[in-house]
Order: C-alpha cells, then structure tokens, then sequence
C-alpha cells in the first residue's frame, strides 16, 4: 500500500478528512484525530534513518505540553507516546513513521449546546458552514490544540538531528497581559521557583506577578492574552531557501497554524518602523573565513538565510475564547442571540502550554530545511 493510500485510510471516516492538515516537504508530517475521538496521531514522511528513539525524552516534551498544570485545563491525559511504524531496533528506520496518542479524559457532554449555539471566537460557526453540518465539534475537533500532542512528539524523534548541528531551541512565556518578563537571554538558564515552572516563565519576578494575577482573573471567569519567546542560537550560516521557503516564511506559517496564534514578529520586528536604514543595518565582521555579524541584537535571518546570529522571534496568542463568563451569540435553532455559558475545562491562558508547542514547530521546520539544504550530509 502506498504512503498515500495509508495517509487516505487513516483519514477514512473523518468529516473533515479533505482538509489540508500537513506541512513540510524534505519531511512531510500529516496529523489526524480530534479532541474527543478515540486517539490523535500523526503520520510522517521523510524521517532519515538511524535516529535512536529516546523514550524518556519523547515523554519529557509531552509532559510539558500536557494539560493538568495549575494554570491551564484540568483535563488529565498521560499523553504516552506509540509509535506504531518507522522504528526497528530502536532506532529509526527511514520508512513512513505513524504515532498514536490516546484520548482517554473526555466530557463531550460538555459540548452538548454545539452546533446550535456556536461560541464567540471559536471556529464552531464557520466550520459547520464548511462541512455542511458535519463537523465534530467536542473539544474543537480537528480545530482543537489537542493536534499540537503529536506535532510535539515528532519534534522530539527529530531532535537529535537538530542537536547534531549545534542548534539550540528555548523558549519561555514574555508576557501575560500587561506583565512582561525580562529578554530571555536575560534570564537564568533553568526554572527558578514553582511559578516559573507552572506558567513556563524563566524570569522569576515577572512569574510571581503572573501568577497572582492569574488568580484574579479565574475568579472573574474570563482569560487572558499571552506571548511567547523564541530564541534559536547555533544555526548554521545560509540555512534556509530563497522566497516562500526562507527561514522566516516557513518558521511563521508554522507559528501562525497553532491554534490562538495572532501574530509573529522576527527580530526588531514592528519597531523597524520607526528605525532608519542606518540604525537597522547590521554590517559584517569577523573574519573571511569566520564572518559575523556586529551589533547589540543583529537579526538571525537576512533575505531568508540564517545570518548565524541569534533568531529572536515573538508569538502573540488570544486570550482562549471558552470562558465561563455569559457572552451573548447567536443561537441557530431559535435565531436570537441568547447568552451562552462555556462549561468544562479550559485553560486561562494560551502561553504557558504554547512553549513547548512553539520549541516543537521550530525543530521540526528547522530540521526540514536543514535537511533540504543538506546540513545532516557526512
């Protein structure tokens, strides 16, 4: 059977089974699954061979997107990982890898008013509009974040590779409404206390004020924006491809497709506005055989290629749209706009489970185009 006939097999039954739910090309993943049904997964093209499979790290990442902290859902999954092809011998074998997530703590009564009474900032309006009143909704079906388990999984099969070349990927929680935490290269290496821990902050006075508004704002019943920081350090020299596939395209349409992502900003970003040329610039240092770039904070990535200073981006996520505070939307059975309660559980803020989401898309993206540029060649 080929890959293609596995991938369409896997989608079979699905409603939503001809949307596009892929990414990548030197490797191609393919996710399947929804929130409240039996499993998510993932199906994977590409991955080279000879990767030792390392099930304590596998299980690592997953635990730090997992859901059950004390600032986000309390829907308690153990996220264990199956890799149900692709591994021989505990390693890698080159061929097609599929993995399997379960989905063993759901309450889809909690969803009981969907299609009819769709929630304000969700999708549930639009994609029964698309599918023609077949979508599965509970939990945000194939919308849900639930798809990032297995996006983090494959990040952590492929991180070898990326180890292999010296990259680093890290990244922390800046910012939670108006409380920003300090640069992240500013910050100590490791997890101070238990607020840097629970809400993925590696500034540890910025956390603490985090926490407690938190707190408050649980009580009001309602949620709250976030951002999240990205620091990448040790990328080879012209890492990337010309246009559509450089550095930053492909690394912020991977950032834009996990779900409350609102914007994405590389560098100096938004502030390159007001800068003139000869503040943006960066000029070339170093030596011939060693050039580097001089300046407090010069950009990671010129016209798509990796510069090999250091690639700071920034992710802005909405605050999550299921809140227990009455919103009035419109009901279709009754075509009024009548106020709607969301019950169940449902995270507070976006940011915190987003880090480890964040750090995944990165390795995979990265490992793609270092693999089409031939970085892992002997």
């Amino acid at each position: 059977m080929s890959n293609k006939h596995i991938i369409q097999t896997v989608f079979a039954g699905l409603d939503e089974s001809s949307m596009q739910m892929s990414i990548g090309q030197a490797i191609r993943l393919t996710l399947f699954g929804t929130s409240h049904g039996p499993e998510v997964g993932a199906i994977v093209e590409g991955i080279p061979s000879g990767i030792i499979i390392d099930a304590d790290a596998i299980q690592r990442a997953m635990d730090k997107r997992k859901p059950g902290g004390k600032y986000s859902s309390k829907r308690n999954e153990s996220d264990n990982v199956e890799i149900l092809s692709g591994v021989e011998n505990g390693m890698t074998n080159g061929k097609l890898c599929k993995i399997r997530i379960a989905n063993n703590d759901v309450k889809s009564s909690d969803y009981s008013f969907l299609p009819h009474h769709p929630r304000p900032g969700h999708g549930d309006l639009l994609m029964h509009i698309k599918t023609e009143g077949k979508a599965d909704f509970r939990g945000g079906g194939t919308s849900s974040a639930r798809l990032t388990a297995p996006i983090v999984a494959v990040a952590a099969i492929l991180a070898p590779l990326i180890d292999k070349i010296g990259v680093k990927i890290e990244a922390h929680v800046s910012a939670i409404g108006n409380i920003t935490a300090r640069d992240i290269q500013s910050c100590p290496d490791d997890w101070q206390n238990e607020d840097c821990i629970n809400l993925r902050c590696k500034d540890p006075i910025a956390a603490k004020s985090m926490a407690q508004y938190l707190t408050t704002l649980r009580g009001e019943l309602d949620s709250v924006g976030s951002k999240v920081e990205l620091c990448i350090s040790g990328l080879p020299l012209g890492l990337g491809e010309p246009w559509f596939d450089g550095i930053e395209p492909a690394l912020a349409r991977a950032m834009m497709a996990i779900p409350a992502a609102r914007g994405v900003e590389f560098g100096r970003g938004f502030n390159a506005v007001q800068m003139r040329g000869s503040q943006h610039n960066d000029a070339w240092g170093g030596t011939v055989t060693e050039p580097k770039l001089k300046g407090e904070s010069p950009d990671g990535a010129i016209a798509g290629l990796a510069s090999g200073a250091p690639l700071k981006i920034n992710i802005a996520f909405k605050p999550p749209s299921s809140i227990a505070k009455p919103q009035l939307t419109l009901n279709l059975e009754t075509g009024t706009e009548e106020y709607l309660v969301v019950k169940g559980r449902h995270d507070p803020v976006i940011g915190p489970r987003a880090v480890a989401v964040v750090e995944a898309m990165a390795t995979f993206i990265l490992t793609d185009l270092a693999l089409r540029g031939g970085y892992f060649d002997d």
